[in-house]
C-alpha cells in the first residue's frame, strides 16, 4: 500500500507539473492518470496492487462521486432550467430513457447470456456521461454557448438520475436470478431511495442553515466558507449510508437542496469542493487503470470491444438524434452533441458498486465492458475533443446566417467541473 501511495503522488505531481502545457492538447490528465495506472499495475511494473474488490478502492471510488455529485447538484440553476434550458431537458428527458433501452437491447442480443434486468444493468451502467473527459469542448468560448452549456448540464445530472435507476436494475437481476426473494429486493430499492432522499435533505438543509445563521452574523471567515460544502457531501453520504440508504443518492439531493436555497452563493463556496474533488478523479483513474482496466485487457471478446464501440457511438448518437428532432439542429450539432457522451466516473462506481453488491451470474461480463467502455473514451474523447471542437467551431462561425437552435445563447452559464471560471455566452 506504501509503494502504490508513492505511484500515485508521483503521477499526480507529474500531470501538476505539465498542466498547464497539457491545457488544449489531445493529450487529456485523465488520459495520462490511466495509462500511467496500466503501466504500474500488477500486470507490469506491479506498483499498485489493491484488489478491485477491496476496501480502498471502493472508499476512493465512492468519495469521489459523493463529492462531484454534490458540487454538481449545487450548481444547477433550477429556475433557468425550467424556463430554457432546452439541450439539457431533451437529451436527459428523451435522449437518457432512449440510450438506457437501446444499450440494454443491444446488450441482450451482443451478450445472449445476459438476463434483460443484467443487460439493463450494463446499459444503466454506461449512460451517464462525463464532460470532465471532453473538458476542451465545453470550456471553448468558440462553441455555441447552447451547446456547450447542454453537454455540461447533461453531465452534471445524468450521473444523479442514473443512480436509482442502477439500484432498481440491481434488485431486479437479482430477483431474476434467484438471488434474493422479491419482498427483499424492493424493501431494499424504498431504503436506498427513500433514506438517501431524506438524509440529503437534511444534509442540505443543514449545510444551508449554517450560511444562513453564520454568515450575517460573520462568524465563518472566507477559507472555512469552502470547507461546508465538502463536509456537506460527507455529512449527506454519512446520514444516508448509517441509515442503509444510498450515499450517492443523498449527496447529489444535498447538493441540490443546497443550490436552491443559496442560489448564486454556491458559486463562490464551490472551489474548494470542485478541486478536491478533481483531485480524488484523478487518483481513481490511476486505481481504475492499475486494478480495473489493467488486469481487464487479458480478458477482453471481440464481443465486448464490439459492444464497447457500440456503447460510444449508436446507443449514444441516435437517442441524442431523436430527443433533438424538430429542434431544428443542423447535422453538424447532431454529430457533434451525440459524439461527445464520454464515459467516465460515474461508470467506474457503478461498476464497483456491481462487483461489490450483487451477485450477479454475469457480473464479470458486465464489469468487463464497462471498464473497456471507459478506456476507450478516454482515449478517443481525449484525442478527439480539441481537434473536433475546432472543427465545429470553423463550420459554426463560416455560416453567414447562424441557424436558430445553435446561436440562442443559454439563461445562465453554468461552470464546467474543474473550471473556476464562468463561461460568457457570446453572440454569434
Amino acid at each position: 500500500m506504501s509503494w502504490a501511495l508513492v505511484w500515485v503522488a508521483v503521477a499526480i505531481l507529474a500531470v501538476a507539473a505539465v498542466s498547464r502545457r497539457l491545457t488544449g492538447t489531445p493529450i487529456t490528465p485523465a488520459m495520462v492518470f490511466m495509462v500511467f495506472g496500466v503501466l504500474v499495475g500488477p500486470e507490469l511494473i506491479d506498483g499498485v496492487d489493491l484488489s478491485a474488490t477491496g476496501g480502498p478502492v471502493r472508499t476512493l471510488a465512492e468519495a469521489t462521486l459523493a463529492v462531484v455529485l454534490f458540487s454538481d447538484a449545487s450548481r444547477i440553476k433550477f429556475g433557468a432550467l425550467r424556463r430554457e434550458w432546452g439541450v439539457p431537458v431533451r437529451l436527459l428527458g428523451i435522449g437518457l430513457p432512449l440510450t438506457i433501452i437501446l444499450g440494454a437491447v443491444l446488450a441482450a442480443a451482443v451478450f445472449g447470456e445476459l438476463t434483460i434486468a443484467e443487460a439493463f444493468v450494463l446499459a444503466i451502467v454506461l449512460a451517464p456521461t462525463d464532460a470532465a473527459l471532453g473538458q476542451a469542448v465545453v470550456t471553448d468560448p468558440r462553441l455555441p454557448s447552447r451547446i456547450r452549456q447542454g453537454l455540461n448540464v447533461e453531465s452534471g445530472l445524468n450521473d444523479g438520475i442514473c443512480v436509482p435507476l442502477l439500484f432498481i436494475a440491481l434488485a431486479a437481476a437479482d430477483i431474476e436470478s434467484d438471488v434474493t426473494s422479491g419482498h427483499h429486493a424492493i424493501r431494499i430499492v424504498i431504503e436506498e431511495i427513500g433514506y438517501g432522499i431524506a438524509g440529503g435533505v437534511a444534509a442540505g438543509l443543514v449545510v444551508s442553515a449554517i450560511f444562513a445563521i453564520a454568515e450575517p452574523r460573520k462568524l465563518i471567515t472566507g477559507p472555512w466558507k469552502q470547507v461546508v460544502p465538502v463536509a456537506g457531501a460527507a455529512l449527506a453520504y454519512g446520514v444516508a449510508a448509517g441509515l442503509g440508504g444510498s450515499g450517492f443518492i443523498a449527496a447529489f439531493v444535498a447538493g441540490g437542496t443546497f443550490g436552491a436555497l443559496r442560489g448564486k452563493e454556491t458559486d463562490a463556496v464551490a472551489r474548494l469542493s470542485e478541486e478536491i474533488g478533481d483531485l480524488l478523479d484523478g487518483v481513481t483513474f490511476i486505481v481504475f487503470g492499475a486494478v480495473l482496466l489493467g488486469p481487464a485487457l487479458g480478458h477482453l471478446t471481440w464481443s465486448i470491444v464490439g459492444y464497447a464501440v457500440l456503447s460510444l457511438t449508436a446507443i449514444r448518437m441516435l437517442p441524442v438524434a431523436i430527443a433533438m428532432l424538430r429542434s431544428r439542429a443542423r447535422p453538424p450539432t447532431l454529430a457533434f452533441l451525440g459524439w461527445f457522451g464520454p464515459r467516465g466516473l460515474a461508470s467506474i462506481v457503478f461498476a464497483v458498486i456491481v462487483v461489490q453488491e450483487s451477485e450477479l451470474p454475469h457480473a464479470d461480463t458486465i464489469t468487463l465492458t464497462v471498464y473497456a467502455t471507459v478506456g476507450l473514451s478516454v482515449i478517443a474523447h481525449g484525442l478527439s475533443a480539441a481537434p473536433l471542437a475546432a472543427r465545429y467551431s470553423r463550420w459554426y462561425r463560416s455560416l453567414t446566417r447562424a441557424p436558430e437552435m445553435e446561436s440562442i445563447p443559454p439563461v445562465v452559464t453554468q461552470r464546467p467541473r474543474g473550471a473556476h471560471h464562468l463561461i460568457p455566452s457570446e453572440s454569434p
